[in-house]
């Protein structure tokens, strides 16, 4: 079954920031690929809205980390809409990485780390939450999550319509316990957050 997404409550500052986001996110992508140019008429629906409806699953505190961040989304969002939280954004391609340390000093995101490199080299502190968008499927990503996550941390991941088909691939390899929440902007889509999450070995 899946729950709704809590709402968010207003907050005009979360707002200049995406929208300032918005803008250099747009400019960006004229000379490097953030987003598709399919998708990019579309931005405030199809990608921050829809990366924006993942922080009211995340946990109260600690820090957060986005892999395979590229354009900033999720992470971009979830700092924007989180500005005191410390949220790891770890992306190997140098053009984007580099784009992101742009958004976050434009923002004044002073706790947002960028690591320009692959996620298989990255060392993270221990994590609360951890996201990916489009990046693999669940059965990887829950390997970079045993690997990053704190004891009581969950992977919050939006997933399109293969999100059952993914679990059931994963839960031959892992155990955990899985939500599963309505996405706002896409009919198709569910958001997965995913805890208690083990190599099914060391059960």
């Amino acid at each position: 079954m899946k729950h709704p997404i809590p709402e968010l409550e207003p907050d005009a500052g979360r707002n200049t920031r995406l929208a300032a986001y918005r803008d250099l996110l747009l400019r960006w992508n004229a000379t490097i690929n953030l987003v598709s140019a399919k998708t990019a008429d579309d931005i405030d629906r199809r990608h921050i809205a829809d990366s924006l409806q993942i922080v009211p699953l995340l946990p109260p505190d600690g820090a957060i980390a986005d892999l395979g961040s590229g354009g900033g989304l999720p992470g971009i969002v979830i700092a924007a809409a989180l500005p005191e939280r410390e949220v790891h954004l770890v992306e190997s391609d140098r053009r984007k990485a580099a784009f992101l340390i742009e958004v976050a000093g434009t923002l004044k995101l002073s706790h947002v780390k960028i690591h320009a490199q692959r996620i298989e080299q990255a060392t993270l502190p221990p994590i609360a939450a951890l996201t990916a968008r489009a990046l693999a499927p669940v059965d990887v990503l829950l390997g970079f999550s045993a690997r990053f996550l704190a004891q009581d941390g969950v992977a919050v991941l939006p997933k399109g319509r293969t999100a059952e088909q993914e679990l059931t691939s994963a839960s031959t390899r892992w155990h955990f316990t899985a939500e599963r929440f309505e996405s706002r902007t896409d009919p198709e889509a569910t958001i997965l957050r995913l805890s208690e999450i083990r190599r099914a070995s060391d059960a």
